[in-house]
């Protein structure tokens, strides 16, 4: 950062001016623990939503289910979550809700845009609870803690490497789409190795994203919001946590199909 007591053309139209790199550098730490803090509670809540649903969704007593679902037993409510057609609500839910925080953040209060990202979560962690039916729940800890330490290193490499990866931006993006169209095609073909295919290329954009979008964070900070601060720093802030929250979410479920153990 030996350049920060210069003056910067901001990415936003505006001019960040000259800062002393050390009350920089101490708003960017304060600034990423914030988008940090932010992921992680959505990620607690996410947990705690899953869990509590598929709590209520099964029962060990044959007798009281109202239908068989693999090893498990579902009660009348697990029924509605897992098996009627109430379950695409949820599914689709966490992606409609995400579309519209992206495109209305501009015009939310800070507080507001808190809100709906833990909702969000919450749906999140709803439309995520079928998990614990298909796998073990050692092998989601398991996974979960993997998913922690790559993502970890990953998001620790995007903020210390002095490599440029603006460039991959394009590229990756690119692959995420590549995935969501054969995602898709594969719900026609439910082909196993296509699926295969899938999960380990995925693994591997979001994992590039998960860099990505750290360096990027901390660019816009130290180019745009070191001198903005306010409302829009905090708006820029929690749309952080969503980016970095999507990548790890994601990077979850694709570890966990290649690593989970089915129940």
């Amino acid at each position: 950062m030996s350049d920060l007591n210069r003056n910067y053309a901001s990415p936003f139209g505006r001019v960040a001016g000259r800062a002393d790199a050390a009350t920089v550098d101490a708003g960017l730490r304060a600034y990423m623990l914030r988008i940090y803090n932010y992921m992680s509670i959505g990620l607690a809540i996410t947990g705690l939503a899953a869990l509590g649903v598929y709590m209520a969704s099964v029962t060990g007593d044959p007798a009281a289910g109202v239908f068989k679902f693999g090893n498990a037993y579902l009660t009348q409510f697990g029924y509605a979550m897992f098996v009627s057609p109430l379950k695409w609500l949820f599914i689709l839910a966490p992606l409609v809700m995400v579309f519209a925080i992206s495109a209305g953040i501009n015009r939310l209060a800070p507080s507001t845009a808190q809100i709906l990202f833990w909702v969000f979560s919450a749906l999140m962690g709803v439309s995520l609870s079928s998990i614990f039916l298909v796998y073990t729940h050692t092998s989601i800890v398991r996974v979960f803690f993997i998913t922690a330490a790559t993502f970890g290193a990953l998001s620790l490499y995007g903020y210390t490497t002095k490599r440029d990866m603006t460039g991959m931006g394009s590229f990756l993006f690119m692959g995420l789409i590549g995935i969501v169209l054969a995602s898709l095609v594969n719900l026609f073909l439910a082909s196993s190795m296509l699926q295969f295919i899938v999960s380990v290329i995925g693994v591997f954009v979001f994992a590039g994203l998960t860099a990505w979008d750290t360096q990027r964070l901390k660019n816009e900070y130290i180019y745009g919001y070191a001198s903005a601060g306010g409302d829009i720093a905090e708006r820029a802030a929690i749309t952080g946590a969503l980016s970095l929250y999507l990548n790890f979410i994601n990077l979850f479920t694709l570890l966990l199909q290649l690593l989970g153990q089915r129940d």
